[in-house]
């Protein structure tokens, strides 16, 4: 991998990892469509450290009063009705899915879970799901209440079962194309829950997973053709644009609809379903690079 690959491949994971769109798919099809070698799951993990040091940096508040609410719980019996100390377990409990399945489906994902028609594929659906998920959220807020006939729920209304549900919807994510903060929003979402309490628990509960990740993938992110140097690179890249990324969402889902996203979601999805259908583009493209 070249410097200049490393700095665009950086560039996306920054832009795309919070957006509902997929940076998995994104980079894989960056590489595809510029003739480059897939840079493969392992570098994924690694430059999604960075993007995972924004979400630390941008909520480290919250972080910090959760761990200490979570660690002094642990002691005292009378903190762990607490509200931080509880999200603290929830984080922990939401994390188990993908922990679990991307163990167990460590061959797929960087195998058969990178086809370019299985990504094609993901992107629609889940643009779908997004959608639904979103015109519901946009009557509720009109008429202030959601369709059991309660407000919509902050996190303070968070359970162990929602936390489970959030988490198997992070793990979805685990197929290129899905999206991890899509699949969790729009989970979230369809729970009830507000778009600002569903993503700032998608922002959480993404972080011991991509670090774990991340840490898991290090001793193979230098093989191959992806070498240390240009892995760094779009790792600290990916960090800088990904903290401008986080700002500007948390204040857009107060007020805008994820339509736009999921009206690109589903056209790229078309789009690359005609690239591969026409033989423009093999669904294998770069594949060789493993």
């Amino acid at each position: 991998m070249s410097w200049f690959e490393s700095f665009v491949l950086g560039l996306v994971q920054g832009l795309t990892e919070f957006l509902p769109i997929s940076s998995s798919a994104h980079l894989r099809l960056t590489a595809a469509f510029a003739g480059w070698q897939d840079p493969g799951a392992a570098f994924t993990a690694v430059t999604q450290i960075g993007t995972e040091a924004a979400v630390l940096i941008y909520f480290r508040k919250d972080i910090a009063r959760i761990v200490s609410a979570w660690f002094r719980s642990l002691t005292n019996k009378e903190l762990r009705g607490d509200h931080d100390a509880q999200m603290g377990w929830l984080v922990i409990v939401g994390s188990i899915p993908i922990g679990v399945l991307g163990i167990t489906l460590k061959d797929q994902i960087n195998g058969p879970f990178r086809d370019l028609r299985l990504i094609a594929v993901t992107l629609i659906v889940m643009g779908v799901v997004l959608g639904v998920a979103d015109r519901l959220a946009a009557r509720d807020e009109t008429g202030g209440k959601h369709r059991a006939g309660k407000e919509r729920k902050s996190l303070k209304d968070l359970s162990v079962k929602d936390g489970l549900i959030f988490g198997f919807c992070q793990a979805m994510a685990l197929v290129p194309g899905v999206s991890r903060s899509g699949a969790t929003i729009s989970g979230g979402l369809l729970m009830g829950y507000t778009r600002e309490a569903a993503a700032r628990y998608s922002f959480l509960l993404a972080i011991p997973a991509v670090l774990a990740s991340g840490a898991f993938e290090l001793k193979d992110a230098g093989d191959g053709h992806v070498s240390w140097g240009p892995t760094a690179l779009a790792t600290v890249i990916a960090f800088a644009v990904g903290y401008a990324v986080i700002a500007w969402f948390m204040k857009f889902i107060t007020t805008k609809s994820f339509m736009p996203f999921v009206i690109y979601r589903v056209l790229l999805g078309i789009a690359l379903f005609v690239l591969v259908g026409t033989d423009t583009l093999s669904p294998h493209a770069g594949e060789s690079a493993g």
